[in-house]
């Protein structure tokens, strides 16, 4: 079912390779009205949605573009259990087509992924009760506010299969499935990312 939009800011943001839309619901919570695309049918994603690639989909008309490509090609579980070589680097051309577009835009990836760490962040430094570490890279560079360092403390919940509803949960991602769950990035980091961007974007305007 998709959401009722609720646009107090005016603002749309396009989130490529969406998921079941676990950073989406974040720019939702932030204010923005969320459009995804991904290459696979997502039944249960919350927002106005698009099956495309993300390679090629048209970019006009949004006011900042988020990207979650594939992280295969760089996460060390891949070295472990397959083949990198397996696997394409979206990364690099996604990257060059959103700094051609003169949108503003956000690219997150596992901290292993070639990107500029301007913001890492951890479920523990939102008070969830998860580990989940993700880099996000973006076309103002950083800075803004600061949030605490992760807190790994024992109970401190660890990805694994027998657990993965409670994992879900605590990310804040209790629409998903446990499967579109294994792929998710907990909604609060993209809540705080929105609220960076708006932020530069009021003090560039000021200036």
């Amino acid at each position: 079912m998709v959401l009722p939009l609720r646009r107090p800011n005016g603002l749309r943001v396009l989130d490529l390779c969406c998921g079941a839309g676990g950073l989406s619901m974040g720019y939702h919570l932030a204010g923005f009205d969320v459009t995804g695309v991904d290459n696979r049918p997502q039944p249960n994603y919350p927002f106005t949605f698009h099956q495309a690639d993300a390679l090629t989909f048209p970019l006009d008309g949004f006011d900042l573009i988020h990207a979650s490509w594939p992280c295969q090609h760089f996460a060390r579980v891949t070295a472990w259990r397959g083949d990198r070589t397996q696997h394409p680097d979206l990364l690099t051309p996604g990257r060059e087509r959103l700094q051609a577009s003169g949108i503003p835009w956000v690219i997150e990836n596992v901290p292993e992924a070639p990107l500029r760490p301007d913001y890492l962040l951890c479920g523990s430094q939102f008070g969830l009760n998860v580990r989940r570490h993700r880099t996000f890279e973006t076309s103002w560079g950083g800075g803004g506010d600061l949030l605490p360092p992760c807190w790994h403390h024992k109970k401190l919940l660890a990805f694994e299969h027998k657990g993965e509803r409670a994992y879900a949960d605590a990310m804040g991602c209790t629409w998903m499935n446990k499967t579109e769950a294994r792929q998710a990035v907990p909604p609060a980091y993209t809540h705080w990312i929105a609220t960076q961007h708006l932020t530069h974007t009021r003090q560039e305007e000021a200036a």
